[in-house]
């Protein structure tokens, strides 16, 4: 590789080499740096090429006074030291400012905690003013299910948000903190095959194929979720409703709208688009292939009423989901709900269409060789440019992960070692890996959490890149330990999620019989002539383990991970009732049954498993306690619950209402949540107001009788301040010269 290009290479963060599993060393190669530069939107097909390129970013590095970003720790008052002089301003979260003129050195007040804004001279800098560490959660455990099969055969169909409430009541109601699920991105409903989860339209939005709708149509039932026919019905089912909405959901709506803003009406009107010309931008005409060309905003203008369709899909959607909320809430859950992050998002969704300047082209994600994988993997996922991600502040990030902490006591982030460096897959080249800013990462996880109050679990497995783990723990960020790879649980340390294995692997019963050998046999992924070793070390593996479990059976199992000094435990559905199948097969799309296995008892009945009581009663002898109220600030969303929306009797289903809440039978709605005439009476034009009036009318806890007195008094009193007062963040900036910050 050239000098030029070497250097460009290492300034965009290209590892020059990695050592794969097998303890075998890559080099990068020139053509895989040039192809990856290309992706991230630097020149270098030739040496003098990346000369240039190189030297435009030495002179724009060297006219700054501070680094793109520094990590200071909540609280404190930074001391910077900059490289020139100049005035400065301080710009916070919350919208407060500060002014003065740097010198050699520069003291800036106590930040709070946040993504705020320094510049000096026209150069801005991200403060990320983290916690150092989140506090650990105590011992407790969970359940995860795939959300998807929460169907039994006879009902059929696909399982929505009102299964989820169903099996969040019954299994908080055995004392289980949490409740696991699969991600709930926002997917491609134009696209029936798309069913991956982890292969998202927009990880800011939520999936909008699991609302539970009143009315729907059921669908035949069978082993394997027909994803075509249940969304296709669902959609039917939603339209009709949307139709029909009333004036209060309206108004609601129109709330919620205003409260998320331009980012939630991009998304609508790229829903739009996808209903028109399919579900991929990369297929579309030329002209709507970028969100703010002319032909764009003239269809924005013509279709209105379909963009707001979209636009109340993730009202329903966020309302079903703070309906789930309030049941975990109910039951006492430590966590309630414990959601997933994908690690990326499809190159061709609603997330790259959006922003397509924090996105690499022609680059995705995936994973070096392994043994299973021999030329590698490509997940077919758009990664995040991370000198693109740090000039926006890193708040694509914080948006995310925020929305997901609306609901989520607990977090999963998949594959987090993508924090210290992802592996970038150039088409059909050899990838290399492309370094992260991985403590402006970590401190963005710990800045979200901690306003949320919730537990970050990060997957840490594979190829862990060294110190990782470290840095983790000292985040307060949980790691993840698997006893199907793990055999000396006595070791392992306290600030770690446990459990069996995972979606990618098979269930209890299944590894025992080595059910997932015979598939990758099957489909070719191992050699015929190391079959039987394969099959020696899973046999050697399975008395091993239940040598040091006690027993062969699920039981003990449960009673060895329970016993772990593991922070938190997890346990798999599948394992529970004695499933031999894997919900995914890595490597295979349609070869293996991905994403589609029932799990069998319907949601209505699933805490009623004996063998879910048996385990309940395994983890209280281990000590672990999964009641005690979700935290301060967790699960906390501008989408309140419905009131008395699901509780534990989980022997009748949950079903949705007229206006998209999730209760049982026979429970009441309340005024303004059934769309009465609270809020259709308060509809003031205004949308701050309206927006305003909200979020108060919710922080107020929405007392049932007092719907209409709130709704009118929030009104009023933004009225009032609006004639009378301005707000104390819209006051014009007053310059200061001033070395010591002053406050405006």
């Amino acid at each position: 590789m050239s000098p030029a290009l070497a250097a460009l290479a290492a300034r965009a963060g290209i590892l020059p080499r990695y050592v794969d599993l097998a303890g075998a060393t890559h080099d990068t190669g020139p053509e895989t740096a040039q192809a990856l530069l290309a992706a991230m939107g630097l020149a270098a097909a030739s040496e003098a090429e990346a000369a240039r390129t190189l030297a435009a970013l030495d002179a724009t590095d060297a006219a700054r006074p501070l680094p793109d970003w520094i990590v200071v720790e909540a609280g404190t008052a930074p001391v910077l030291h900059p490289r020139h002089a100049g005035a400065w301003q301080l710009s916070l979260e919350d919208g407060t400012c500060y002014a003065g003129r740097a010198q050699e050195a520069l003291s800036l007040p106590p930040l709070p905690p946040g993504l705020h804004d320094l510049t000096i001279a026209g150069h801005r800098t991200t403060l990320l003013s983290a916690p150092p560490r989140l506090p650990l959660p105590p011992r407790g455990w969970g359940v995860t299910v795939p959300l998807y099969g929460l169907r039994d055969a006879e009902t059929g169909g696909l399982g929505d948000y009102a299964d989820l409430c169903a099996v969040v009541a019954g299994i908080g109601a055995l004392g289980a903190g949490f409740v696991g699920i699969n991600p709930i991105h926002a997917g491609f409903p134009g696209d029936p095959q798309a069913i991956s989860p982890y292969s998202p339209s927009s990880r800011r939005r939520f999936s909008t194929a699991h609302l539970a709708c009143p009315g729907e149509v059921r669908m035949s039932g069978g082993a394997l979720v027909d994803y075509a026919p249940a969304i296709a019905a669902r959609l039917t089912c939603l339209r009709a409703a949307f139709a029909a909405i009333g004036p209060g959901e309206r108004a609601a709506k129109a709330g919620f709208r205003a409260a998320e803003g331009a980012d939630l009406d991009r998304f609508a009107l790229h829903q739009a688009l996808s209903d028109r010309f399919g579900p991929y931008w990369s297929d579309w005409p030329e002209a709507y292939r970028a969100p703010d060309t002319p032909e764009v905003r003239a269809f924005a203008a013509e279709n209105l009423d379909a963009i707001a369709f979209h636009a109340w899909l993730q009202f329903r959607a966020e309302r079903q989901l703070g309906d789930i909320r309030a049941a975990a809430r109910d039951a006492g859950m430590a966590h309630g709900l414990y959601l997933d992050l994908a690690v990326g998002t499809h190159p061709a969704g609603a997330e790259t269409w959006a922003d397509p300047g924090l996105f690499a082209r022609g680059a995705t994600l995936g994973a070096p060789p392994d043994p299973f994988a021999p030329q590698g993997q490509n997940w077919s996922l758009a990664p995040m440019i991370p000198q693109a991600l740090a000039a926006r502040g890193f708040r694509p990030l914080a948006e995310i992960l925020r929305a997901q902490l609306r609901f989520a006591g607990l977090l999963r982030i998949d594959h987090i070692l993508g924090f210290e460096r992802a592996f970038w897959v150039p088409g059909d080249g050899p990838g290399a890996y492309v370094a992260m800013p991985k403590p402006a990462l970590l401190a963005v996880a710990r800045i979200e959490a901690a306003r949320a109050g919730a537990v970050i679990v990060g997957e840490d497995l594979g190829v862990v890149p060294e110190g990782l783990r470290a840095d983790l723990a000292a985040s307060g960020i949980l790691g993840c330990r698997l006893a199907m790879f793990e055999p000396h649980p006595e070791t392992w340390p306290e600030a770690v999620m446990a459990s069996f294995g995972t979606h990618d692997l098979p269930p209890f019963a299944g590894w025992r019989q080595g059910l997932d050998i015979d598939w990758h046999a099957r489909l070719g992924h191992v050699a015929p002539g190391s079959l039987a070793e394969l099959r020696r070390c899973r046999a050697d593996a399975v008395a091993d383990l239940a040598r040091r479990a006690g027993g062969e059976d699920v039981e003990a199992l449960h009673g060895y991970l329970g016993a772990t000094p593991a922070r938190l435990v997890a346990l798999q559905i599948e394992d529970l009732l004695g499933r031999t199948d894997q919900a995914n097969l890595p490597g295979t799309v349609e070869t293996h049954p991905n994403w589609r296995r029932r799990i069998g008892p319907g949601s209505a009945r699933l805490a009623q498993e004996p063998m879910l009581s048996r385990a309940a009663a395994a983890m209280r002898r281990s000590g672990r306690q999964g009641a005690g109220g979700l935290p301060s600030g967790a699960l906390n969303t501008g989408a309140d619950p419905s009131p008395n929306a699901c509780h534990a009797t989980v022997t009748i289903p949950v079903t949705a209402s007229a206006d998209g809440s999730l209760r049982l039978p026979g429970q009441g709605t309340s005024q303004v949540t059934s769309g009465g005439n609270a809020m259709a009476k308060g509809k003031p034009e205004d949308d701050r107001i309206q927006e305003a009036a909200y979020h108060i009318w919710n922080r107020e806890g929405r007392p049932e009788g007092k719907e209409e007195e709130h709704w009118f008094r929030a009104i009023e009193e933004l009225q009032g301040a609006t004639e009378t007062e301005t707000p104390a963040r819209a006051k014009p900036a007053r310059k200061k010269t001033t070395t010591k910050p002053k406050k405006f």
